[in-house]
Formats: C-alpha cells, sequence, structure tokens
C-alpha cells in the first residue's frame, strides 16, 4: 500500500480530503501537512489510517529542506497529494499589504510547485496529484486580484503537468470550486470590509471533497467543477470578453 499526502490539512478542505481518503482504506499512511501540530495531531483519532503529523510552514523555504529530507530517508510509494495550502485577501492593492501579497504568492504557487516537484520522484504509474484551484482561475477577479492570479498559474500549471506525466501514467488535476464554507473567509478579511459582498452559492467543503475524489478516476479528467451555477459560470467566462465579465463582477459587488 502507498502512501497519501495532503497539506493544509489543518482545517477546510485539505482536512476533508483526509477524511475522503481515509475513508478510501487504500493507504499505509497519511501524511499531514500544515502549520499547527495540535490539529494535525487531532487527526489521529479521527481517523483508521495511520496519521503523520508533519508542521511545517510552507511560505519558509527552510521547511522543505525538511520535506525532502524525509521523503528520502522513507522512500515513500506516494499514491495520492492532494495540495490544499493556500490563502486570499479580500482588497484592492492598497488594502492589502506588499509582503502579505507577496506571501500569498509563495504559497499558493510556490509552494504547490515545489511541493509537487519535489514529491515526483516518489511517484508511479496510477498515482494522482489533486491541485487545489478556484472558480477565480478562470477569469481575471478585481478585489481579489492577487489570489486570482496565483490561481490562474495552477489550473495552467496543473494542465500543462498533467500532460507531460501521461507518460509516467501519473494524473494532475485541478479543483476548481466556488465559494466554500471553510476558515478562508476569516484570513481574507482586511480593513475593506466592503470588498467582497456578494456570494452567489455557498458550498459545502464536504461536498466539493466528493465531487473531487470521484473526477479523480475519471481518466480524461483534469479539471474538477462541483455545482451547475458554477459549471456555468465557467462557461460563460469563456465565452464572454473578460471586460465584460469583470464589469458584471463588480456589479455584483456594489461597486
Amino acid at each position: 500500500m502507498g502512501i497519501a499526502i495532503v497539506t493544509g490539512a489543518s482545517s477546510g478542505m485539505g482536512r476533508e480530503f483526509v477524511y475522503a481518503l481515509d475513508k478510501e482504506n487504500k493507504y499505509s499512511e497519511i501524511w499531514v501537512i500544515a502549520r499547527r501540530m495540535e490539529r494535525l495531531e487531532s487527526l489521529k483519532d479521527e481517523c483508521k489510517t495511520k496519521i503523520v503529523p508533519i508542521a511545517l510552514d510552507l511560505t519558509v523555504a527552510e521547511s522543505f529542506d525538511t520535506y525532502r529530507a524525509l521523503l528520502k530517508e522513507q522512500s515513500p510509494d506516494v499514491t495520492v497529494l492532494v495540495n490544499c495550502s493556500g490563502f486570499g485577501k479580500f482588497g484592492t492593492y492598497k488594502d492589502i499589504d506588499t509582503e502579505v501579497a507577496c506571501n500569498m504568492i509563495d504559497l499558493n504557487c510556490k509552494a504547490l510547485l515545489r511541493m509537487t516537484e519535489y514529491t515526483l520522484p516518489y511517484m508511479n504509474k496510477g498515482s494522482h496529484i489533486l491541485q487545489l484551484d478556484s472558480l477565480s482561475s478562470f477569469q481575471p477577479v478585481p478585489y481579489i486580484g492577487v489570489y486570482g492570479a496565483t490561481k490562474a498559474f495552477v489550473l495552467s500549471y496543473s494542465r500543462a503537468l498533467n500532460v507531460e506525466l501521461k507518460p509516467r501514467g501519473i494524473k494532475v488535476m485541478a479543483i476548481c470550486p466556488g465559494w466554500v464554507k471553510t476558515e478562508f473567509f476569516e484570513r481574507s478579511k482586511t480593513d475593506c470590509t466592503d470588498a467582497v459582498t456578494y456570494y452567489n452559492v455557498m458550498y459545502e467543503a464536504k461536498d466539493v471533497v466528493a465531487t473531487a475524489m470521484k473526477d479523480m478516476y475519471k481518466k480524461n479528467k483534469d479539471v474538477s467543477i462541483h455545482g451547475l451555477p458554477v459549471k456555468l459560470q465557467v462557461l460563460g467566462v469563456k465565452l464572454l470578453p473578460h471586460k465584460l465579465v469583470m464589469k458584471i463582477w463588480m456589479k455584483q459587488q456594489k461597486h
């Protein structure tokens, strides 16, 4: 039996993925990665699969030295990698500190890339990489500009990498949900409280994860989208000029 690795496992989508992978009963261990060790430790009592808590701050480059050393020492057979670490901020460029915005890029893009490419040598045919992305990856999003841009990177990188890895039999899939009820919203707050006020449909994390788990096993599926309204919106932003899409978004948010 191989192992599964989940980043951002202390809460939200990451934690739901741990629960979903545990239910599959296919893995000898699940490595759970996040900053808060106590949250990771609590997963031991909630899962049947052996949980290996690894407290790392993925915005710190030295954390990846620790991760790579662990991979080299254990030489695991990684069957599934789920990258869920990330955060967003709501507001204009003036409302979001530049260093915070750079930190967003470091975690949402650079850390995801490092986790993916450092883990790949330990993955074999039939393995899966799931990248937590966003509906915002398909369009420019004023007032969530940097976050949306990081997610556009994740979508493009994941789809391209999926093609590159086909000869190895490894599948990469981006998960692009709309609004999901998680701690994301607590961390996204800035002094600009009216930046984003309209949320058309709010989904449960467990439902988005359930869809992603089903899509993971579909041969030609490189993007997972939960919910008909989100699928229709993705279709719309593909067909409409982005200037019009942004105008509609701004009107929805009463800007």
